[in-house]
């Protein structure tokens, strides 16, 4: 079965809130229902990866320069990872890590983009209440 897109949102969900225990869990849903192939292993190494590099909060890890705040960032990143993801030197398992890290990227980006939507509602309805 392929690894569940619902779950991994929910996964990246969890990390960017720091609930690191409920992701964990999340994690160990995904491998249970995911098959053993080598794509599937290089995404969730990806994971493990993520997971562990924001538990840490080690400086030198990438993840502590990608500023999630950074629309252009984010976008960046996403490109070189799906380049990487795309490239056919690559084996199987190094496409599955750089697709996880693009789709982290990607689900980042609009997570960002809901953000600002919503605060932006929020401003609107602030200032349509102000008038009234």
């Amino acid at each position: 079965m392929p690894i569940s897109k619902m779950f991994v949102v929910r996964f990246f969900q969890l990390i960017k809130s720091r609930r690191f225990a409920e992701a964990e869990r999340v994690l160990e849903r995904i491998r249970q229902k995911t098959n053993e192939t080598e794509w599937n292993s290089g995404y969730l190494y990806a994971l493990d990866g993520i997971l562990l590099a924001q538990k840490s909060n080690d400086s030198y890890a990438f993840i502590k320069k990608v500023n999630f705040d950074d629309e252009k960032d984010l976008k960046k990143f996403r490109k070189e990872f799906l380049d990487e993801y795309k490239n056919k030197i690559h084996a199987d398992y190094d496409r599955g890590f750089f697709a996880a890290w693009s789709d982290y990227m990607l689900i980042s980006k609009k997570s960002l983009a809901d953000e600002t939507k919503a605060q932006e509602t929020e401003e609107t309805n602030q200032s349509q209440a102000q008038e009234n």
